[in-house]
Parts: structure tokens; C-alpha cells; sequence
């Protein structure tokens, strides 16, 4: 495959590309975010372990069940979007893997026997798909607003801890105590009239080797 994207490509996806906190007033359809989700799973995981699992909140009643976890700048940016991503991940995602790695059947248990090592590699790898997810968003349109900024012991027990009778979710997808927040993602269409001067980055000799 020896095709690259063109500039227009390579601008969507990273050059002029923004993080926004300021968003129209356009819904994001859910077909747009299944689209997303077939577009960022994909990309490589290790063992292809595939962790995450994202929650995308799009209704204000879901949206006020993360405010209280919010740091209170963050709370605006939350209300206002119209989609806010949970990129979770799952502690049990080892039990996936004979489906996902079945060339190779003692994964499973290789993992099952390490606690330390599926913790690793499950927010190692749930950080990979967060940052697939926002590369996704923006090929197909979105802005996105990344942020930290929130309790993940309460994001935790919210929407992955005890009490499961009263949520819309299913066991498999919500097992009590094995899905841990990791970092949060607005996605909508930004309001680029509200955007601040892009920050500057370091250059390839400041940040690179070459050995």
C-alpha cells in the first residue's frame, strides 16, 4: 500500500486540526459515531487486545451523571457538547482474546495469570484507541475536545461500579469493577471563532534521535 493522504488529507487529520471547547449547535448523528467506532477499530493493538470501551454520552440526563466528577472548568464543556466520549477499558479484555488472537490460544491465560501486566497493557493500549478514536472523528468530520480533568474513582463508580439495576446496560458490556475511566473526549463541530492561537510544538531536534 503505497499510497499516502494528500495535504487536504493530512491537514483534517493533524495540521490544522484543533482542540475545541466551544461547539455549534449541530447534533452529532449516531450513525456518525458507529462509523467512528468501525473506523478507529482497526488500527493496532497489542496482542491485538483491543481494551477499550467507550460510552458516548449524548443526552443532557446521561451528561448530568458526569458532572459531578468534573473538575469545574470542565463542566461547560461537557453540558455544552453534544457527545461526550468515556474511553474506558476493560480489565477482562483477555477473556476476548481467544476470539481476537486465536492463533495463539495460551494468551488468554498469559495474561489471566498477571494481573500487573493486564493493567499495563490495558491502559497502555486504551490510550492508543482514545487517540485512534480522535484521528477517526476528525476523518470524518468531528472536532474533538480531549480532556483530563474529572474523578475516575467517581466516573468509575458511576457508570461502571454497583447499583447496575437502574442503567440502560447489559452485564457483559458493564461487569461490576473491571471497567476503569481513562480519559474523556467531547466530539461535535467546533465553534472556530472561539478557538485560541494554536500553541506552538517542538521541532524534530528538539523532541527526536536519530540513532
Amino acid at each position: 500500500m503505497n499510497n499516502i493522504l494528500n495535504d487536504d488529507g493530512l491537514n483534517l487529520l493533524f495540521r490544522e486540526a484543533r482542540t475545541h471547547s466551544v461547539w455549534l449547535n449541530k447534533p452529532v448523528a449516531d450513525e456518525t459515531l458507529r462509523q467512528l467506532y468501525d473506523l478507529m477499530k482497526w488500527a493496532p493493538t497489542s496482542a491485538n487486545c483491543n481494551p477499550a470501551r467507550i460510552v458516548f454520552l449524548r443526552t443532557k440526563e446521561a451528561k448530568e451523571r458526569l458532572v459531578p466528577a468534573l473538575s469545574p472548568g470542565n463542566v461547560d464543556k461537557v453540558i455544552s457538547a453534544p457527545v461526550t466520549a468515556i474511553i474506558a477499558y476493560d480489565l477482562n479484555f483477555h477473556e476476548k482474546l481467544p476470539t481476537l488472537f486465536p492463533h495463539n490460544p495460551g494468551m488468554r491465560d498469559h495474561f489471566a495469570s498477571a494481573p500487573e501486566l493486564v493493567d499495563t497493557t490495558a491502559r497502555r493500549n486504551s490510550s492508543l484507541q482514545g487517540a485512534y478514536l480522535i484521528l477517526a472523528a476528525r476523518a470524518l468530520g468531528l472536532d474533538c475536545g480531549p480532556m483530563s480533568g474529572f474523578d475516575n474513582a467517581k466516573v468509575d463508580e458511576e457508570f461502571f461500579g454497583g447499583g447496575k439495576s437502574d442503567r440502560d446496560a447489559d452485564e457483559e458490556f458493564f461487569p461490576e469493577g473491571h471497567l476503569k475511566s481513562n480519559f474523556l473526549c467531547n466530539l461535535g463541530y467546533g465553534d472556530a471563532s472561539n478557538l485560541h492561537p494554536r500553541g506552538p510544538r517542538l521541532d524534530f531536534d528538539q523532541a527526536c534521535t536519530l540513532l
